[in-house]
């Protein structure tokens, strides 16, 4: 079992939804990525979605274009993202931590070579935002031979033909975008979601996780209550990088990320305590 799907058998069995953090590595200094994953994992996140800068982060909303414009800027390439991710490892060797990022750098690299460099440096998953499942074939045999996780994801409009085609592809976890359009962009439709979750699930035993919109205790909790975990991203983008713009110190950033994130944890933990009674 990967750690990924041993994190979400162990949050099922003690009745928690699972807080899954994204962060762009590299963004806004390099030196920051890995103490802030730390610090992240600190203050409650259960998975880890490290993002790899790119040049034209397509699905991206503009704080999270503009990480990644940053982290370029501070030439972060994705050797170096898998860097960090080995150095990550050296003091947290259970947390689930996956890439997200677009197809061309794993291209680049080739995927014999990624894949066997990624799960060296202890990685768990993929989320190749550009890459459909009906071309996922090469990819998919690669991770599948080191043991990593290939994480979907599926969108609103997503027709039910293809639902089937993706959740037969996926596995670790199902991504669900809340929203139509970019990332932090728009409200929540709760309703929405939970119709969107419920349909998902009847082509799949993974567990399905939201993501784009949640921001705050109060819209992760809302999420929980209908999705097996939250996927909090921009809102944790945008205060570390306003706090060192604003000349505060990395660890005054990391300590306002761990604030935030433990504020979101707090209202999961609540919603799943509602529940269960």
């Amino acid at each position: 079992m990967s750690r990924i799907a041993q994190r979400f058998a162990d949050l099922s069995a003690a009745g928690r939804k699972a807080l899954i953090t994204y962060v762009v590595a590299g963004d806004p200094t390099p030196g920051l990525t890995v103490p802030l994953l730390h610090a992240l994992v600190d203050a409650g996140a259960d998975v880890i979605e490290v993002g790899v800068p790119f040049s034209d982060p397509m699905s991206e909303g503009p704080v999270i274009q503009r990480g990644h414009e940053r982290a370029l800027k501070n030439r972060v390439r994705l050797r170096d993202v898998l860097s960090m991710v080995s150095e990550f490892r050296e003091k947290d060797p259970d947390t689930p931590l996956l890439l997200m990022g677009y197809a061309n750098p794993v291209e680049h690299m080739g995927y014999p070579a990624f894949a066997d460099a990624a799960v060296k440096a202890g990685v768990d998953g993929l989320l190749t935002v550009d890459v459909p499942p009906e071309e996922v074939e090469r990819v998919n045999r690669e991770l599948k031979r080191v043991g990593m996780d290939n994480i979907f994801l599926i969108a609103p409009t997503t027709p039910e033909a293809r639902l089937h085609l993706i959740t037969d592809q996926a596995s670790g976890f199902i991504y669900y975008v809340s929203l139509k359009g970019v990332t932090g962009a728009g409200n929540l439709d709760i309703d929405d979601v939970s119709d969107h979750v419920s349909r998902i699930r009847l082509c799949t035993e993974l567990p399905v996780c939201v993501g784009f919109g949640i921001k705050d205790a109060a819209s992760a909790a809302a999420v929980a209550r209908v999705a097996d975990g939250v996927v909090v991203g921009s809102a944790l983008v945008s205060l570390v990088a306003d706090v060192i713009a604003g000349g505060g110190e990395p660890a005054e950033a990391m300590a306002a990320a761990a604030s935030l994130l433990g504020e979101i944890r707090s209202g999961i933990d609540a919603r799943s305590v509602t529940d269960a009674l």
